[in-house]
């Protein structure tokens, strides 16, 4: 019995690989058509055939971060209706959980 449930399991992994292996062939040739075809139009009607090209700099994100370039909704709403960027001073007596000590 535990041979019949070994075999059955390595078969529907087996058929799992081979559903995975055919779905990878048909996106890889798909991409492959496009192409192709892109390239077969570019030379159809004469024009230079650019790349697929994406260009990424990680640097540039962290930049954007420090100085502070973030969207309005990535904002605090405090910050938002302050006008300099970040929240509005506290006044002394809106905290309440701690003791006041003189200098």
């Amino acid at each position: 019995m535990q041979g019949l449930l070994n075999f059955l399991v390595r078969l529907v992994l087996l058929a799992a690989g081979l559903v995975f292996a055919l779905c990878l062939l048909f996106a890889v040739l798909a991409l492959l058509a496009v192409w192709g075809l892109r390239y077969g139009w570019a030379r159809l009607t004469g024009k230079p055939v650019a790349p697929f090209v994406f260009r990424f700099n990680p640097r540039a994100g962290f930049g954007r971060v420090y100085r502070g370039e973030w969207s309005q909704a990535a904002r605090p709403a405090d910050a938002q209706h302050a006008g300099a960027g970040r929240p509005a001073r506290r006044e002394i007596a809106d905290v309440t959980d701690v003791d006041v000590k003189e200098p």
